[in-house]
Formats: C-alpha cells, sequence, structure tokens
C-alpha cells in the first residue's frame, strides 16, 4: 500500500524587529499568560500588612504597660487629658503642609509609629538602663537623674527619628524638602508625646487617689497645666530639628558631595534635638525656678525661631511655585494668571469654592460640585509637584526620569484644565492677583476738578452715555448718566 510522506517540519517565522514595534497582538494585562514573578515577601500588601501588624502589636503592649502602670481608671483619666492637644499640634502641621500635601498614609504611620513603636522601646530602654545605673552605683536618685538628663533623651529621639528615616528612605519621592521633614517630624513626636502624656496623667491621678487631693492643688492639675497648657509642643520641637536635617539632606545634589550631606545633615539635627531634650529634662537643676527659666530663656525663643523657619519655607515653595510654572504658561499648557492664583493659598481656596458653586448649583447636583472641587484640588496639587519637579531639575537634584515624570503630570494637568483653567482664573481676578483694567479710561482731571456743568448736561465724569457699555442703558429708575 502507498504510504504518504510525513511532512516536514515547519518553524513559525520569527517577526521582524522594526524600530518602532506595535504589539498588536498582546492583551491587556489582565489577561496576560506570562507575569513577571516576584517574591511573596516583597509585594505591597505583605509589607503593608507587617507593618501594621508591628505597629498594632507594639500598641497592644504599650497598653497593657501604661494600663499595669496607672490603673484602669488613671489610664482613662490620663487618656482624656492627653488627647486634647493632639487635634490642634496635628491641624497646625497639616497647615503648613498644604502647598504640596503628603500622603496621609506617611502621617498615619507616622503619628502609629511615634504612639505604639517609639514610645515602647523608650519606655522598656529607659527603665532598663535607669535600673542598671541605680544597680551599678549604689545611688538610686542619680540614677535616675542621669536617666532623665543623658539617657532618656538619647532613647527617645533616636526612636521617634526611626520613622523619619523610613519614610525619607521608602517615601523618598513624598519627602523633598525641609517643610515634608517638620511635618513627618511633628506628626511622630505629637504620637510620642500623646502616649507620654497618659502615663505620666495617670500616674498623677493615682498619687491624688492615694492622698485624697483633688482641685486645682492636686498633682494632675499642676501635671495637666505644665505637660498639656504650657509645653504641648515641647517633643514637637525636639523631632523638628531632627525633620530639618532630613530636609536639608533631601535638598542635597545627587553629587559625592551631596552624598556626605544626606549621612551629616540628619545626624547633626538628631544631636541638637539630644541637646535640647536634655536641656528641657535637666531644667530641675538650675534650682525652683529652673523650668521656668529654661522655659521663658530658651524653649519659647526656640520655638518662636523654628515657627518662622517653617512659614517662611512654606511661603518660600509658594514663591517656588510662581516662578517655575510661567514657563509652561507660555508653552500654552496653562494660562498666564493661573501661576498667579497657584502661588496664593487664597485663590487656591477661591477657585475649589468657585468650582463646587459653578458645577453644583442645582438640588441634585452638589455630587457634581463636589467632583469640580476635587478635581481642582488635583489640578492644583499636580500643578505644585510640576514646579517643584522643575525646581529640582535646575538644581541638579534629579534623575534621568524627568521627562517621563514631567509628561505624567503635564498629562494630568490637561484631564482637569477644562474645569480648573476658569476657576483658577477667577481666583486670580477676585484676589487682585491679575490686575483687572477699568471698563473704560478714568477721567482726567478728576470729576471734583473739573468745571461745573448746568442741569441737563451729562456729568464731567467718564464718555458720554452713548459711549458707556451697558448696564446703564437699561436702568428703569433714576440715572444721572442718561440724558433727560
Amino acid at each position: 500500500m502507498y504510504e504518504t510522506p510525513p511532512h516536514p517540519r515547519q518553524h513559525p517565522a520569527v517577526p521582524d524587529c522594526e524600530q518602532q514595534p506595535q504589539f498588536t497582538a498582546v492583551p491587556p494585562p489582565a489577561h496576560w499568560r506570562y507575569k513577571p514573578r516576584r517574591a511573596w515577601w516583597r509585594t505591597r500588601a505583605v509589607r503593608a500588612g507587617a507593618v501594621i501588624t508591628v505597629l498594632a502589636l507594639c500598641g497592644l503592649v504599650i497598653l497593657a504597660i501604661v494600663r499595669d502602670q496607672t490603673g484602669t481608671h488613671g489610664f482613662l483619666v490620663g487618656l482624656g487629658l492627653a488627647v486634647l492637644p493632639v487635634p490642634l499640634l496635628l491641624a497646625a502641621f497639616r497647615w503648613l503642609d498644604r502647598v504640596e500635601p503628603g500622603p496621609w498614609r506617611n502621617l498615619v504611620f507616622a503619628f502609629a509609629w511615634g504612639a505604639f513603636a517609639a514610645a515602647l522601646v523608650a519606655i522598656i530602654a529607659n527603665s532598663f538602663a535607669t535600673r542598671w545605673i541605680a544597680t551599678a552605683t549604689a545611688d538610686p536618685a542619680a540614677a535616675e537623674s542621669l536617666g532623665a538628663t543623658v539617657i532618656a533623651p538619647v532613647v527617645e529621639e533616636s526612636a521617634k527619628a526611626a520613622a523619619v528615616l523610613l519614610i525619607f528612605l521608602f517615601r523618598r519621592r513624598h519627602f523633598t524638602g525641609i517643610v515634608d521633614g517638620v511635618v513627618v517630624a511633628g506628626f511622630t513626636a505629637t504620637g510620642f508625646a500623646f502616649t507620654e502624656n497618659i502615663l505620666y496623667l495617670g500616674n498623677a491621678f493615682g498619687e491624688d487617689q492615694e492622698a485624697g487631693a483633688s482641685g486645682l492643688s492636686s498633682v494632675t492639675a499642676a501635671t495637666f497645666f505644665v505637660r498639656v497648657v504650657m509645653s504641648p509642643f515641647a517633643h514637637p520641637l525636639f523631632t523638628v530639628l531632627t525633620g530639618i536635617g532630613f530636609g536639608l539632606a533631601a535638598l542635597a545634589p545627587p553629587r559625592r558631595r551631596g552624598r556626605w550631606r544626606r549621612i551629616a545633615l540628619p545626624l547633626l539635627g538628631l544631636a541638637f534635638a539630644m541637646g535640647m531634650h536634655a536641656l528641657w529634662n535637666g531644667s530641675a537643676v538650675f534650682g525652683g525656678y529652673g523650668f521656668y527659666l529654661v522655659y521663658a530663656v530658651f524653649m519659647v525663643p526656640a520655638f518662636a525661631l523654628l515657627t518662622w523657619l517653617v512659614v517662611w519655607t512654606r511661603q518660600r515653595e509658594l514663591r517656588t511655585i510662581a516662578a517655575e510654572l510661567p514657563a509652561y504658561a507660555t508653552a500654552g499648557w496653562l494660562q498666564p494668571a493661573e501661576p498667579l492664583a497657584l502661588s496664593s493659598m487664597r485663590a487656591r481656596s477661591l477657585a475649589r469654592g468657585a468650582a463646587a458653586r459653578t458645577y453644583g448649583g442645582g438640588a441634585g447636583s452638589r455630587a457634581s460640585g463636589r467632583a469640580a472641587a476635587r478635581a481642582v484640588a488635583e489640578y492644583e496639587a499636580f500643578a505644585t509637584s510640576l514646579a517643584f519637579l522643575r525646581h529640582r531639575a535646575h538644581r541638579g537634584a534629579l534623575g534621568p526620569d524627568f521627562t517621563a515624570r514631567e509628561q505624567e503630570l503635564l498629562h494630568h494637568l490637561w484631564q482637569r484644565r477644562e474645569v480648573a483653567g476658569p476657576a483658577l482664573e477667577y481666583a486670580a481676578r477676585a484676589t487682585g492677583r491679575v490686575r483687572v483694567p477699568p471698563p473704560w479710561p478714568p477721567p482726567w482731571p478728576p470729576s471734583w476738578q473739573q468745571p461745573w456743568q448746568p442741569p441737563g448736561q451729562p456729568y464731567g465724569y467718564g464718555p458720554p452715555p452713548s459711549q458707556r457699555p451697558p448696564p446703564h442703558q437699561d436702568y428703569a429708575a433714576y440715572n444721572p448718566y442718561r440724558q433727560q
């Protein structure tokens, strides 16, 4: 029987590699058959879960320790009193970050680290070091003094600085300058002070319960006055020095000299924070009025100086926006008035309100108004990021991906310019950032210097009524500009 010869094997043709290949047969990413594989511990969900788990465990442990030292009633009293300054401090630091606000997840992590992880490290390390010194020297009083003035500042400031370091290393694109360092450090220190105040106020309440004291003469009232009323900014003031060091390091150029600055400046800021903390804790050494002396001579001026520095830095960021964005307005990406509006926080707020009113005028359009205001807010954030991106490129502190980042930001701006452009134009005019010329030239000389004219003649101000624009021609009531 005749058998057909087997067909020779045919190999598929290899597609030609063009200069600009077109991958038309590639399915969407959701239907990819071949995906890049990564180790499971490197996924974002695993890392976020690990961070949350660690902070939660630290929170449970520090909660148990504080409750054990203060008792249930003392813990509840301390919690109720310690929470009072927290919203004010967080709102103040968030206000500083309004120009280019960072993501909330970084700030929540910073606060949780300060309240749970840093507080746990501090309470364990301080207790262990104080007991070891007391055992080695057989002098508990000297051990307590040394622990408060030397051990506590080093341990606490190092534990708080760890949060700033982690965000500086792993969220580098959100850490671009001094303001970012101040805000992250402020949130971390506020969380730490919150937990520490619970402990101090709870112990003070326990002492009052044992002694039967109450009212303004109680230890709880005195502790509340010193820690919550007079010095709620103490811990934030110390740690802000570390944040300023990291902020200056973020501004360092990516060259060899910049590498040493990125190492030396955070360490210098941490050293200043430890020194100020040690001076504050050791104020009792100066006698009965040592606390008030250090508070008036050192703490208040330092707080005023740092506040001025941070506000000046915030205004400098606005000036950077006003200096960098006109280049994009000249190229046609922005309207001429937009850089002026974007460099004013009041104009930004007015623009968001104008968009909400324009698109949410009807009863059923509130959602549209909120969406329009959100689009303007996003436009403002992207434009601010674009200005800072260009500023860092001018200083040589940016990598080779400048073009890709710039194009991405311009793409986001272009998608929202239809809503944000008119709103920012209105805000620039409403705040006086753009000078609006009058509808006709003002008279010269002024009307009070012009000769008197008999009745029936037009008043000596401006052009004759026939040359003036509406709405004066439509007035139904008496109009002095109309010929009688």
